[in-house]
């Protein structure tokens, strides 16, 4: 299977841009036809976050959204096989200054789950220096090749079940840490904080992260145009962290509203959440 896929994208990565995206649309249709589970998902996240949205503009919402993650999963084909030019060609970046400018001091790349987060983390990795997390595969062999492809350029991963000693390790040796902080990871790790004024479990782990090394956490946020993506990467967050966790995820929370309201269709809304309620409240998923 893993070498099905692989052999498919390689394929699929000939493909010009453009032609890519009509492709994706038309896959993205037929999903929001057929994947009724995951489509039931994303219209209970839309409803919860955006409860004064007419009903039609949530649906036209979601209907977009299944699009930009069909068009998303065709263009794993380049993120894995187009070579540093070609990545470069699509995915423009902006705002490297402010890496530069913290060439000495550690830094968290503050990012989220955004469709873009694939192709344009691959794309920041040919020229930055580059750690990520990631979850173990349930097949070995998509599991190794995901390590080979995500690291093609000289980026390194540790895996969620490794722990923390080794992203510390590595921030201080100067590595940049591409960090999502915003999935339900469940109550044993999480903190209840508002998320578009939702209860969900939430993480401390950047302010964490930061305390602990010094570093500085810049925003970093990937988002679709017609011919390619850009990356912005912002200014370090002023004050962060603070010596209060909880403080500082509720901020972080409400930095992540802001990004996705810049294109809310490339947010992930298919994941679920709000799965882990606080203790005495009624689920929102079956």
């Amino acid at each position: 299977m893993p070498g099905l896929l692989n052999g498919l994208l390689w394929l699929l990565h000939w493909i010009p841009f453009r032609l890519m995206s009509r492709l994706g649309g038309i896959l993205g249709e037929l999903l929001y036809r057929f994947a009724g589970e995951r489509r039931q998902v994303g219209e209970i996240n839309l409803k919860l976050c955006f409860p004064a949205m007419p009903d039609a503009e949530r649906a036209a919402l979601l209907r977009r959204h299944f699009r930009m993650m069909a068009r998303a999963f065709l263009e794993y084909a380049y993120s894995w096989h187009a070579n540093a030019d070609e990545l470069r060609r699509l995915v423009r970046v902006e705002g490297m200054e402010h890496l530069e400018a913290l060439r000495d001091r550690p830094v968290i790349l503050f990012a989220g789950h955004f469709t873009g987060l694939e192709i344009c983390g691959l794309r920041l990795s040919v020229d930055v220096p580059m750690i990520d997390i990631f979850t173990h595969q349930k097949h070995d062999g998509l599991d190794e090749l995901m390590r080979a492809k995500r690291g093609r350029f000289g980026g390194r991963l540790v895996a969620r079940q490794e722990g923390i000693r080794p992203i510390l390790r590595a921030l201080k040796e100067g590595w940049r840490l591409y960090y999502l902080p915003d999935q339900d990871l469940g109550e044993r790790e999480s903190v209840f904080l508002p998320f578009f004024g939702v209860q969900a479990a939430t993480i401390t782990a950047l302010s964490r992260l930061a305390q602990s090394t010094g570093a500085a956490v810049v925003p970093c946020f990937p988002y679709r145009e017609e011919n390619g993506y850009v990356m912005r990467i912002e200014a370090p967050l002023p004050d962060f962290p603070s010596d209060d966790p909880v403080a500082d995820a509720a901020r972080m929370n409400l930095e992540l509203e802001g990004r996705i309201l810049h294109a809310p269709e490339q947010y992930f809304w298919l994941h679920k959440r709000f799965k882990t309620r606080p203790p005495g409240e009624a689920r929102f998923y079956d």
